[in-house]
C-alpha cells in the first residue's frame, strides 16, 4: 500500500470571485495553504496538477441543459448563476472546470496507487449542486463527479461519501438518492441552509438505506458528530463495504465559523479523519480522497485543514 498523500492545490483556485465581497472568497485558498505550510506538511506531499474537465466528465452528474444554462449565464456576463445563490466572476467557469478536472486527477493518483490518499484544496465548492442546478456557492458537484468517474473508469463498485460540512450536501444526496452503490453520510446543523437532510431521508428505490443523515442543533460538536461516525456509519460500512471513500471536507463545522454554529475543534477533525481512514483501511485498501467544501473563518480553516491533512499523511 502506498504511503504517499497527494495534494491538489493549483493557485488557479484562488481566482474565482477575485475582487468580490463574499464569504467564499479567494483568501480561503490562501488560508488552507498557509495552514499546511505552517504545519510543515507541503514538502512531503505529492503534488497533483489541475486540468479542465471534459464535457463528458461534467455530464457524469449534470444534465446537458444545466451545462447550457451555465454557459449562457457566463456569456451574458451576469454576476450570479440564474439557478441559485452562487456568485460568479468571468473566470469562474474556467476555475470550476479545473476544480473538477483536478479532483479527477486525484482520483487517478489514488486509484493507480501513486498515492494512498489525497486532499483537494479546490474552489468553488460543490456539494450543493445537483444534476440540473447550481446553488449555495457551488457550480459543479466535485465529489459526485469523482464518485461516478471512479466507477466508470476504474470499475469501483461501491463508494462512500462522508460529508461533515455544517450545511447539508443536498446536491450530492439528490444525485445518488436512488443509487444502491453510492452511500452518502452527512452530519449538519439543523435548521440551516439549504433546509434538507432530515433523519428520515434515507434513500429511495434501489437506494433505500444508502443515505444517512444526522441533523444536529446549533452547539453540537464532537460528541454528536464523531459519535454518529463511530456508532452509526462504521457499523453500516460492515454491510456496505465501500471500495473507495470520498470526503466532503467542510470546515465550517469548526467552532467560531462565520456561517455555522457547530463546535468541532482541530483535534476533532483529526479524529474524524482517522475514523474515516479506518473505514477505508478496512474496506477500501486505504483509498481516501478529500475535497474542500466550506469553512469561512480563515484562521480556523487554516488550522483545521492542517489537522486534517496531518492525519491523512500520518505526520
Amino acid at each position: 500500500m502506498p504511503e504517499t498523500t497527494a495534494l491538489l492545490a493549483d493557485p488557479i483556485y484562488r481566482k474565482h470571485l477575485e475582487g468580490r465581497e463574499h464569504p467564499e472568497r479567494p483568501e480561503r485558498f490562501d488560508a488552507v495553504m498557509r495552514g499546511l505550510e505552517s504545519a510543515g506538511l507541503v514538502d512531503g506531499l505529492l503534488r497533483i496538477p489541475s486540468r479542465p474537465a471534459t464535457e463528458e466528465e461534467l455530464l457524469l452528474c449534470h444534465t446537458q441543459q444545466y451545462l447550457e444554462t451555465v454557459r449562457q449565464d457566463f456569456a451574458a456576463g451576469v454576476p450570479y448563476l440564474s439557478t441559485g445563490d452562487t456568485d460568479i466572476t468571468p473566470n469562474s467557469l474556467y476555475v470550476a472546470s479545473h476544480a473538477v478536472g483536478g479532483v479527477l486527477n486525484a482520483v487517478d493518483s489514488v486509484m493507480t496507487g501513486a498515492a494512498r490518499n489525497a486532499f483537494c484544496a479546490v474552489r468553488p465548492p460543490g456539494h450543493h449542486a445537483n444534476a440540473q442546478r447550481g446553488m449555495g456557492f457551488c457550480l459543479f458537484n466535485n465529489v459526485a463527479i469523482a464518485a461516478r468517474y471512479a466507477q466508470q473508469k476504474y470499475g469501483v463498485e461501491r463508494v462512500l461519501i462522508v460529508d461533515w460540512d455544517v450545511h447539508h450536501g443536498n446536491g450530492t444526496q439528490d444525485i445518488f438518492y436512488h443509487d444502491a452503490n453510492v452511500f452518502f453520510f452527512s452530519s449538519h446543523q439543523w435548521p440551516l441552509y439549504p433546509g434538507t437532510g432530515r433523519a428520515d431521508e434515507t434513500g429511495e428505490g434501489a437506494g433505500q438505506g444508502t443515505t444517512m443523515n444526522f441533523p444536529f442543533p446549533a452547539g453540537a460538536g464532537r460528541l454528536e458528530i464523531l459519535g454518529a461516525v463511530q456508532n452509526s456509519l462504521v457499523p453500516a460500512m460492515e454491510h456496505f463495504r465501500p471500495s473507495l471513500v470520498l470526503i466532503s471536507a467542510g470546515f465550517d463545522s469548526r467552532i467560531g465559523d462565520l456561517l455555522g454554529r457547530f463546535t468541532l475543534t482541530d483535534q476533532d477533525f483529526a479524529d474524524l479523519t482517522l475514523a474515516v481512514m479506518q473505514i477505508a483501511d478496512r474496506h477500501a485498501k486505504g483509498r481516501v480522497i478529500s475535497l474542500l467544501e466550506g469553512g469561512y473563518s480563515l484562521a480556523g480553516l487554516a488550522s483545521a485543514a492542517a489537522a486534517h491533512v496531518s492525519e491523512l499523511s500520518g505526520r
